[in-house]
């Protein structure tokens, strides 16, 4: 018999969606553009941060995008504010609306960040980092 090597996450597969499909992309993207740009407004984040928490966007493709909010994002850009957004979620249910917009870009004493802020971190090392802070906020807010 058989033994799936995929770990046990918890997650119906069945409801993940399958972000290498166009479809499901063009479906998504709208949502995901428009909640990118409020969590970088909240954040008072500067273009090129905001570029590079999107993989390095190009500066035409990020101004045409918050300019219209509109277009296709590809699986990778996706994943990385879907990530942001859960990282947004945990941030706002640990503090207070003020520190939880100020959080990504002050200075962090925990190892991870090596006092600098989060932002360097995630702007820097990429998903990796978002996968890791977002799971080092689940963690806090579960309370371990």
């Amino acid at each position: 018999m058989l033994t799936s090597s995929v770990p046990d996450l918890g997650l119906d597969l069945r409801k993940v969606p399958d972000l290498t499909d166009p479809a499901t992309r063009k479906r998504l993207s709208p949502a995901a553009i428009e909640a990118f740009f409020k969590i970088i407004e909240l954040w008072d984040l500067k273009n090129e941060d905001a570029m590079a928490l999107l993989g390095g966007l190009s500066h035409g493709r990020f101004y045409e995008l918050k300019k219209t909010h509109k277009g296709l994002l590809t699986q990778d850009e996706l994943t990385r504010i879907s990530l942001l957004i859960g990282i947004f979620k945990s941030l706002n249910i640990l503090f207070s609306r003020k520190l939880a917009n100020q959080w990504i870009s002050r200075p962090n004493s925990n190892p991870l960040f090596s006092n600098s802020s989060p932002l360097w971190l995630l702007a820097h090392s990429g998903m990796p980092a978002m996968m890791v802070v977002r799971r080092l906020l689940d963690s806090r807010r579960g309370g371990r």
